[in-house]
């Protein structure tokens, strides 16, 4: 029997190990499978992640605020290997029932406040702070809009399209196909909206921005799955303008190294304690 010539059994049960490359950490099962206290640093706010677009988004933001001046926006950021299974340890369970990273607890309150899911801890931390969110109730409207508009497609492009095309053990036309095709739409709202806006939201750069550009801007500059050719990235004319303009920040810069373990290794910084360690890992670069 074929991939195409499945049949659904009448009821569904787990095969473990089914291949992927995620099929280790994969399970129907929710809540902690081992004992693991999380460490805490001495900042008010304790990050808990890997650079994958979602954790991106809120180390981009981080170091946005501090560039702005909010020094009471310092972090530490600690490394969730969610390859081996880090993010099932009991003390990330507290913080994050859901297993994904990133999460934050904010230890400058009692008690303290956690906080998961991306697309809140941005609109948390921008509430917090005052800032990268409009006040205006058509600027914050609009934000909030784009937001978790980026919420609700990203897992089309990254579950759906990015697993089918570059983690599936089995290339399935179809699947391919299907989220090609709902990537190329995506891609394309976001072309048209950017064609006669600068930014996401009115009001200049927000979290709408940060949300979107580590998943669609990255895909755009050619940094997820490999695809940009697959996908002719390139027709995205505005989108590509405005991944550019933000990749130019030296604090998406900053946020895209921290837990990072992939890729270029003058890119990685596995855990952010002290805006020294990015120099720090500026001069070890120096001497590779």
């Amino acid at each position: 029997m074929t991939d195409t010539e499945y049949t659904p059994p009448k009821i569904w049960r787990w095969e473990p190990g089914n291949g992927g490359r995620f099929a280790n950490i994969n399970r129907p099962t929710a809540g902690a499978t081992h004992d693991q206290a999380l460490p805490v640093g001495a900042h008010p706010h304790q990050l808990y992640s890997l650079a994958t677009p979602n954790g991106v988004k809120v180390t981009v933001l981080f170091e946005e605020l501090l560039a702005l001046g909010h020094r009471d926006a310092e972090y530490d950021a600690w490394l969730i290997r969610i390859g081996e299974g880090d993010q099932f340890g009991s003390g990330f369970v507290e913080i994050n029932p859901n297993s994904k990273i990133p999460a934050l607890l904010d230890r400058s309150v009692e008690p303290h406040i956690r906080v998961f899911e991306s697309g809140s801890i941005l609109l948390y931390l921008a509430e917090k702070f005052g800032a990268f969110l409009p006040t205006d109730q058509h600027g914050r409207t609009e934000c909030m809009n784009w937001l978790f508009w980026q919420m609700g497609s990203a897992p089309y492009l990254g579950g759906g399209f990015g697993h089918f095309y570059a983690y599936a053990p089995v290339k399935i036309k179809y699947c391919i196909d299907r989220f090609a095709m709902e990537a190329k739409r995506q891609l394309d709202v976001l072309d048209r909206h950017l064609a006669e806006h600068e930014w996401m939201a009115g009001g200049g750069y927000s979290i709408a921005d940060m949300a979107i550009w580590p998943w669609y801007g990255q895909l755009v500059l050619g940094r997820l799955y490999e695809a940009a050719e697959f996908l002719q990235v390139e027709e995205y004319v505005h989108v590509m303008r405005w991944a550019t303009t933000i990749d130019a920040r030296p604090a998406v810069s900053r946020g895209r190294m921290v837990n990072r373990t992939f890729g270029e290794p003058s890119m990685q910084l596995h855990e952010r304690h002290e805006p020294s360690d990015f120099e720090r890992r500026t001069q070890d670069r120096v001497g590779e």
